[in-house]
């Protein structure tokens, strides 16, 4: 693992190089976590070494405020952490376009670089997660303000130990950190958002939901809204999908980015 400048960010990086190249030219898959509680380990500790292994070339990294990346106190808006990503392909010397892989708010982070850049995406794949329109704004300034309130109280990480485990409660109260000593959860509902009609987003989309979760509700809109959409809702689970589901996600992910690197970009 290493840091990498790019824009104002000292970035965490794990960059994972197959030995043989997918079809001879490698699809570059970046993995682009979730908030608060989350870091690049919960990729490198499910889909990365795998998508390795099988010849995609996968980087990995810390979202700004999280790991080992640069936390600044303020500046969390949606089209920063699209601005990171930006510059930390280009620190990477990525000139091709990428698949990028986000879980839950990652995958608005995808979606929101696919309707920014669409030069830099050659697909997303969204896991748990809602494209950045203004419903996602309301749902994440609701939320986001709950953290904020709830995760600073003794007595809440208490019992997120009691139900949950103190590996959750560590981090939960990391993430109770996060949003007390930034601008986080004031950034992030401030946010730029693309149409509710996701017409900027023309690369093809897997979109993977938990059925219990309640973010599937979205396939019908993502099938009339996307040109080019696939979704899988995966029965009897929530949230989690990308830690309990794993083996099934990496069969998704790995078929189709196989399949649609495959397709020429003029054809799709």
């Amino acid at each position: 693992m290493s840091r990498v400048r790019a824009g104002e960010l000292d970035v965490h990086v794990q960059r994972l190089i197959p030995e043989t190249p997918l079809d001879g030219h490698a699809p570059i898959v970046v993995c682009v976590h979730g908030l608060l509680t989350d870091s690049l380990a919960s990729y490198y500790f499910t889909l990365g070494p795998a998508f390795a292994e099988r010849g995609l070339d996968v980087l990995m990294y810390d979202l700004r405020g999280h790991g080992r990346t640069t936390r600044p106190p303020s500046g969390y808006r949606l089209e920063q952490f699209i601005g990171d990503l930006v510059a930390l392909l280009e620190a990477e010397g990525v000139t091709r376009p990428v698949y990028v892989v986000g879980n839950s708010f990652g995958g608005s982070v995808a979606y929101g670089l696919a309707a920014a850049r669409p030069d830099l995406v050659a697909g997303v794949v969204a896991i748990e997660a809602e494209p950045p329109t203004r419903e996602w704004i309301r749902h994440m300034a609701d939320g986001l303000a709950d953290a904020k309130t709830r995760l600073a109280l003794d007595e809440v990480i208490g019992w997120i130990k009691e139900h949950h485990g103190a590996h959750t409660a560590r981090l939960s109260k990391g993430a109770g950190k996060i949003l007390q000593v930034t601008t986080m959860a004031e950034d992030i509902p401030r946010s730029a958002t693309i149409e509710d009609d996701l017409s900027a987003v023309r690369c093809p989309v897997l979109a993977i939901f938990g059925a219990d979760s309640g973010l599937s509700a979205q396939v019908p809109h993502l099938h009339e809204s996307l040109a080019q959409c696939r979704t899988e809702v995966l029965p009897d689970q929530g949230h989690s999908v990308l830690v309990e589901r794993t083996a099934e996600t990496i069969e998704l992910i790995f078929d189709w980015v196989r399949e649609t690197s495959r397709v020429p970009a003029q054809a799709r």
